[in-house]
């Protein structure tokens, strides 16, 4: 039983491996979209955002079946309630990305906005950010999600800065 388990928990783990890819890749081509007024690429972004939101929902699925199922305790039901608040902030990403792309999309006069100087930076660091957070989550690694947590006030400032 718990072998079975277990396979489930990689198989979540994987889960939120593929959407961390699908999310860097929305932030990329989002910033890519909107430095280059690149509208067929948005338009791109734009339709994966329902990739994203559909591997959300499967994950989502499959932590409340383990949840039904399994019926976990300590160690294991705070992972998985992990990995639930972890898929709704991962989606909340994807969304913002789209939501860059739509602006691209919907601006008459984006290309001839100056973009502010850190956004590019500011991307990066979301991308390293998701892809952080997700290894930490799946290795158990605190040291590396205590950087996140610093990457984050990292991005913050860069956001004070273009304000």
């Amino acid at each position: 039983m718990r072998d079975k388990f277990n396979q489930q928990l990689d198989k979540l783990n994987e889960d939120l491996i593929e959407m961390g890819g699908l999310i860097e890749e929305a932030i990329a081509g989002a910033l890519t979209a909107i430095t280059e007024n690149d509208r067929e690429l948005a338009k791109k972004i734009l339709e994966a955002d329902r990739d994203i939101n559909h591997k959300e929902r499967d994950i989502e699925s499959r932590c409340l079946k383990l949840l039904l199922h399994q019926q976990p305790v300590a160690g294991d039901l705070r992972l998985i309630s992990s990995a639930l608040k972890m898929i709704t902030d991962m989606e909340r990403i994807g969304d913002q990305a789209s939501d860059i792309c739509e602006i691209e999309l919907t601006s008459k006069f984006i290309s001839d906005v100056k973009l502010p100087e850190y956004i590019s930076e500011m991307a990066k660091s979301a991308i390293e950010m998701v892809n952080c957070s997700i290894e930490a989550f799946v290795t158990r690694d605190l040291k590396l999600a205590a950087k996140v947590k610093e990457a984050d006030n990292g991005v913050d400032d860069l956001l004070r800065l273009i304000i």
